[in-house]
């Protein structure tokens, strides 16, 4: 017997929609920070793999990394959270988790072998009290030199620096060339990236852990430290007068475009070189420090997962962790932001010759160091980012900030 049309129209549609629900997969609402042309590139590719593995991804991006954790933190705290949110690999969630306010993804972090494939620097910063509670996605080194082939051959600078008074001379050629030496953004944040670069290829390994981590008053207020100063304050005087408050991509464009010769910038500066089609090696160039032995400094970006008792949003938490740890995600995500995987077991292969020579340094322990969010709690990382804009910016005696770090780092 033949049912009747109606019902079989009936009987399709509830098919239809029941096969939706079941297609739709776990829904995760992920929080970040990524809107320039390189980091939605980038993060695209997490999407697809979450998407690829039957996840259903909402994309939350909002500008400028302090806004966006301000508003994950607000929703997590009031009750309001989003399935995973983006924060860098420091003591930033340090705080959420210790008041119990995430879930940990313990289970996908043993399954994963994530012990044995992420740097002790980087499990050091997402395991707590033995919980494993953010997933890396990647390692970015935040003090590399750029600069534009074009730029170093107007300004008649045959090889690159090798150098802090290599880098100064070849600055000097730059001005004198009428280009914009140094490409700097005057953004905090910025300003302490520079100090970070000069820290750790004026002053070395054992400085920096000094200043940092021991955050020891004699060494702060010490010569090698005060010539660590200078030597920054003197990067200042490279700058064009259009620097104040510039976004960081927008100093990229400069060596892009062959207007400006230089620029001290993270690596994700990396994905803008590559939006705009150049070739690492051919039309820029990227230092990742002065010597065979310079720091390398760990950072880099990890994505955290708020309480939740709901099975599916669970399920969509350690959905998202094990498809940000795969090695291809990781190697697709990081060719098109400029890091290098956060994983020490993939291939390097498909990754340009600026990420390989990153991995090839991290392959030397005795070169790991932590970003300064890693040492410092974020109001002593804010103290610290205050005094350093206020003297790039103004004319203080060097004494007076050295004595200003010392009280704001005081243990």
């Amino acid at each position: 017997m033949r049912a009747p049309s109606h019902a079989l129209g009936l009987a399709t549609l509830l098919w239809a929609l029941a096969s939706a629900c079941l297609a739709a997969g776990p829904k995760a609402e992920v929080i970040h920070w990524w809107t320039s042309g390189g980091e939605s590139a980038a993060v695209k590719k997490i999407a697809e793999a979450y998407a690829a593995e039957g996840g259903v991804w909402v994309d939350t991006a909002i500008a400028l990394g302090e806004q966006a954790r301000s508003v994950a933190v607000n929703r997590i705290v009031g009750g309001n959270p989003p399935t995973a949110a983006q924060f860098n690999t420091s003591k930033q969630f340090l705080d959420i988790v210790e008041q119990g306010l995430l879930n940990n993804v313990d289970d996908i972090a043993l399954r994963d072998g994530w012990d044995k494939a992420l740097p002790e620097t980087v499990l050091n910063v997402i395991r707590v009290k033995g919980h494993y509670y953010a997933a890396p996605v990647n390692i970015h080194m935040p003090s590399w030199f750029w600069y534009s082939k074009a730029a170093f051959k107007k300004a008649g600078i045959e090889s690159e620096p090798k150098s802090m008074e290599e880098l100064f001379a070849a600055l000097d050629k730059l001005k004198a060339a009428g280009l914009i030496a140094l490409a700097h953004g005057g953004q905090s944040w910025q300003d302490n990236t520079v100090f970070t670069a000069v820290l750790a290829n004026t002053g070395g390994t054992e400085l920096y852990l000094k200043v940092l981590r021991d955050r020891d008053a004699k060494a702060i207020q010490g010569d090698a430290f005060r010539k660590v100063l200078l030597s920054f304050k003197r990067l200042q005087t490279y700058v064009d007068k259009g620097s104040p408050g510039r976004n960081w991509n927008d100093a990229t464009a400069m060596l892009i475009t062959g207007k400006a010769g230089v620029q001290i910038m993270g690596d994700w500066a990396k994905g803008e070189f590559s939006l705009a089609n150049q070739v690492p090696g051919k039309d820029y160039g990227c230092i990742a420090g002065f010597g065979p032995k310079s720091p390398y400094i760990i950072q880099g970006d990890v994505f955290v997962f708020p309480k939740t008792s709901q099975p599916e949003a669970i399920k969509a938490q350690k959905l998202l962790a094990g498809v940000m740890l795969a090695p291809a995600t990781q190697v697709e995500f990081s060719i098109r932001k400029g890091s290098i995987p956060a994983r020490t077991d993939v291939a390097a292969t498909k990754m340009d010759i600026c990420a390989q020579q990153g991995i090839a340094i991290l392959k030397d322990k005795s070169r790991h160091l932590g970003n300064g969010e890693m040492y410092l709690n974020p109001d002593q990382n804010g103290a610290l980012a205050d005094i350093l804009t206020t003297y790039w910016n103004k004319d203080i005696a060097v004494e007076k900030v050295q004595k200003d770090i010392a009280a704001a780092l005081k243990n």
